[in-house]
């Protein structure tokens, strides 16, 4: 009896072995997303209700909404939501653009295409400090490429302070983006572009189909999950870009060149008030939950790739 207790109770063992064994090997990645991705939200939805201000430690405590109601009564809020959606459209629709007229041109066949392609997608490996630094220059009011060059052609009189007037500065930064993004939609898009089968494209060939309509009516019906996806993901990035802002005109002059996460380093930096930070955190995170919903239902991303 006692050796059939133990084979029972072996069996029962081994049988639980089994049942926990895929939760035990997923356990050190949930440790790791609790610890770096749900640790923090939890911590910046708490200080989002608080009032923390480093340099008030003596009035640390829970303030309820009033960090909210504090931002609601920003007067530099409406021009830095403006400059974010206008940073986000602007940056993500020319890189969109730009970066899918670059992946027509690579997936066809000629003479030293890898070379131009390792060249074309040379900023993607770049890091966005050195971008920042690189552009910072080239539109520097002294000595910068940018105001060399228009100068040369007669198109300015004098050297224009590209980083330094309220309702420009935000342009370079966004031409930056666009040239450091590009490569991004590039790679995604040549891949799916490459997936698509030339069976299809000889048919409409056959059918006398012209180049125009075989894009519109088969190339991107069929590669639509990729294009929905990278811009779902790239608009997220751009959103939550602020390294560009922060090395090429930190947010100024007077906020204009702000976007929202360039505020919340403001906030962090300059104010050391992490409660507002925190608070305008939240509302980013709330905006991109709404945004990732809409985007999805309005593209129909379950019926992408349907032809």
């Amino acid at each position: 009896m006692s050796a059939s207790n133990n084979m029972r109770s072996a069996g029962r063992s081994r049988w639980l072995l089994r049942r926990m064994e895929p939760y035990l090997l997923l356990l050190p990645a949930m440790l790791i997303v609790l610890a770096f991705f749900a640790y923090p939200i939890v911590k910046a939805v708490q200080l989002a209700f608080m009032h923390y201000v480093l340099f008030d430690p003596s009035h640390i405590g829970y303030s309820g909404l009033d960090n909210f109601k504090a931002l609601l009564k920003d007067a530099n809020l409406p021009r830095i939501l403006l400059n974010t959606l206008f940073w986000v459209v602007a940056t993500v629709g020319l890189q969109f653009v730009l970066g899918f007229a670059l992946a027509l041109a690579l997936n066809k066949k000629f003479r030293g295409k890898n070379v131009y392609q390792a060249i074309v997608f040379l900023p993607w490996a770049v890091s966005a400090f050195l971008v920042g630094m690189i552009f910072k220059w080239m539109f520097n009011q002294q000595n910068g490429l940018i105001n060399h060059l228009l100068l040369q052609l007669g198109m300015i009189d004098k050297p224009v302070a590209f980083l330094a007037l309220p309702h420009l500065s935000i342009i370079p930064v966004i031409i930056a983006m666009i040239w450091y993004g590009v490569p991004f939609f590039g790679i995604m898009i040549l891949a799916a572009l490459q997936s698509v089968p030339h069976e299809i494209h000889e048919a409409a060939d056959i059918d006398g189909a012209g180049r125009i309509k075989q894009l519109f009516a088969i190339t991107i019906p069929y590669i639509k999950p990729t294009l929905v996806l990278t811009l779902l993901l790239r608009v997220i990035w751009v959103f939550n870009s602020a390294d560009l802002i922060y090395i090429m005109t930190g947010g100024g002059p007077a906020n204009s060149s702000d976007n929202l996460p360039s505020y919340v380093f403001s906030k962090i930096g300059y104010s050391a008030d992490y409660g507002q930070a925190s608070a305008l955190g939240v509302l980013m995170l709330v905006f991109l939950t709404l945004y990732t919903i809409v985007f999805l239902r309005v593209t129909k991303y379950r019926e992408a790739g349907e032809l």
